[in-house]
């Protein structure tokens, strides 16, 4: 989540981009960028970047994105360990699963202020550094509330991070963004994968501690911490960054172009008119329950669903495999869905297509969970992909780059915070129950509610109009 004050600068056209703990970031509508990759000096000359601060810069990116979700997809596949090892019940550890949402709401709204203050690459640094001070902390948590802290460590930094690599882009490749969004989406999402798919056998390699097992992600923190470290020794990178991180969504179409070009014209107009009453848009608060609800789907899938196949007598590393196959949907799926829906006036058909995905996997998961294991790891990856969708559907509901900015916040900011219960309520459903079955039920009816309020986000309205 990126927030943005009420300053002019915000809304002039730039290319636009956005984050998510779930599946990488988009890049907006490729318009021409004539910004200097940086500050500009005080005689009003943009010194170019050295080769080197921007090979330094694009190796940091793909480091830190390879960080930004092994401290939370690692931990899924060593979940019972963990719970045993701190002596957790199924509420305490539905709460860990609930800490990303809630810490991603809290501090990446700050991100773009601080880079503001002291610049993009020293605050993506202390996010590293949180990030790898977070993982060194928590195998040498004694009890759930110290490890509940460190991991909170982790994912702030995470958060902080998460949010600014989209203004990195800007500020040192602003005539490369697709690529190197590109770049360092497919870093995330390779993360995510392969830390799933590792950890068990990570652990078993390592002697079998889950707390050694967490532990070793810290290394690849480190290896983010160097060149990030080098990059803010370097004098444009301690630049005050002078923009909020603008969030919009990839529009690579004619249709998609002449809606940019649509909503530039008109955000001139905009700002002479009334202020954007944003809470008073029903479009909004759809597009914030859509993001909370999919976002509550992606976070009990990797938080739950490696215990589900396991409980099922699935093995330990076989279940990290089949999450991690799982979260890979969405390297591909992340790079389609948005050209598609931009072709769209009405996203609706895309959000019922995922959305039975999904109840097709819950389905599965209650008959045939093992048998058909790698059938529902697939069919869920699908439906996970709704992320990419809502981010496109933020992207179309407005007619500026402040617009789209001001609802990006405001639907995943409410969204976050919305999906905070849902990974807490299935582990309190499945220790009340003894067993998966209602908590899939829970599941089912969060997908059900995220397809109607799918479709009423995506149809063909703007949040200026006041609907």
């Amino acid at each position: 989540m990126a927030m943005a004050d009420d300053d002019p600068r915000n809304s002039a056209p730039a290319t636009d981009v956005t984050t998510h703990p779930g599946a990488g970031t988009r890049t907006a509508a490729a318009r021409p960028d004539t910004t200097p990759a940086v500050p500009p000096e005080p005689g009003g000359t943009a010194p170019v970047a050295r080769r080197w601060v921007l090979r330094t810069v694009a190796v940091g990116l793909v480091l830190a994105a390879l960080n930004l979700r092994p401290a939370i997809s690692g931990l899924g596949p060593l979940l019972e360990e963990v719970r045993d090892g701190l002596h957790m019940n199924g509420t305490v550890a539905g709460l860990l699963t609930s800490v990303p949402p809630l810490c991603f709401a809290l501090f990446g709204g700050l991100a773009p202020r601080l880079a503001r203050r002291r610049g993009p690459a020293t605050v993506v640094l202390a996010g590293m550094v949180a990030v790898t001070l977070g993982l060194v902390l928590r195998p040498f948590a004694g009890g759930t509330a110290t490890f509940l802290a460190a991991t909170a460590l982790a994912l702030a930094g995470i958060a902080v991070s998460n949010v600014l690599m989209p203004v990195v882009v800007k500020h040192w490749f602003p005539d490369r963004v697709g690529t190197m969004t590109g770049l360092y989406s497919m870093a995330l999402a390779m993360g995510t994968s392969a830390a799933a798919a590792v950890a068990v056998p990570l652990t078993g390699a390592l002697g079998g501690s889950w707390r050694l097992g967490l532990g070793a992600w810290a290394v690849l923190g480190v290896l983010a911490v160097i060149p990030w470290a080098v990059i803010s020794r370097d004098r444009s990178a301690r630049a005050p960054e002078p923009e909020a991180a603008q969030e919009a969504v990839p529009e690579e179409t004619a249709e998609g172009e002449a809606r940019t070009e649509a909503r530039d014209k008109s955000a001139g107009q905009a700002r002479g008119a009334a202020p954007l009453r944003i809470v008073k848009s029903p479009t909004a608060w759809w597009l914030g329950v859509f993001f909370g609800l999919q976002a509550s789907a992606a976070y009990i899938t990797m938080g739950w669903l490696p215990q589900i196949f396991r409980d099922a007598g699935v093995s330990a590393s076989a279940a990290g495999v089949m999450l991690a196959v799982t979260m890979g949907m969405g390297i591909p799926l992340s790079f389609v869905l948005p050209k598609v829906a931009a072709r769209m006036r009405h996203q609706g058909p895309l959000v019922l297509a995922l959305g039975v995905c999904g109840l097709v996997a819950y389905t599965g998961l209650w008959f045939a969970p093992a048998s058909g294991a790698w059938v529902w790891a697939v069919v869920l990856g699908v439906s996970n992909c709704a992320f990419p969708l809502a981010l496109t559907m933020i992207g179309m509901r407005s007619r500026s780059s402040a617009g789209v900015v001001k609802l990006s916040a405001f639907a995943q900011s409410t969204g976050y915070l919305l999906s905070i219960p849902g990974p807490l309520l299935v582990g309190a459903l499945h220790d009340a129950s003894g067993g998966w079955h209602v908590p899939i039920l829970l599941m089912a009816g969060l997908m059900v509610a995220q397809m109607a309020s799918g479709l009423l986000a995506g149809r063909d309205r703007v949040i200026e109009d006041g609907r």
